[in-house]
């Protein structure tokens, strides 16, 4: 069934068929390493940073604020913090 008007010209089914494929090629490239970034991720703690708190003594009610603070901050079973 040919294509009407100027769809018939061979370089525009040529553009629409690099296009179509070069689509293709990015979106699979790009969910790869979406993929192979959060596996990496999962396996990988996170850098620990000093902080000035560190070198002072907390209070229990303060340590079990701080506690609470970062329990939250945990990734949780899917990946994402809570």
């Amino acid at each position: 069934m040919p294509l009407p008007g100027q769809f018939s010209d061979p370089r525009v089914i040529t553009l629409f068929g690099l296009l179509a494929v070069s689509t293709v090629a990015w979106l699979t490239l790009s969910l790869r390493a979406r993929v192979r970034t959060r596996r990496q991720a999962a396996g990988t703690p996170l850098e620990r940073v000093w902080h000035p708190q560190e070198s002072v003594a907390l209070t229990p009610a303060e340590e079990h604020a701080f506690g609470q603070v970062v329990s939250r901050l945990t990734l949780g079973p899917a990946g994402r913090l809570r």
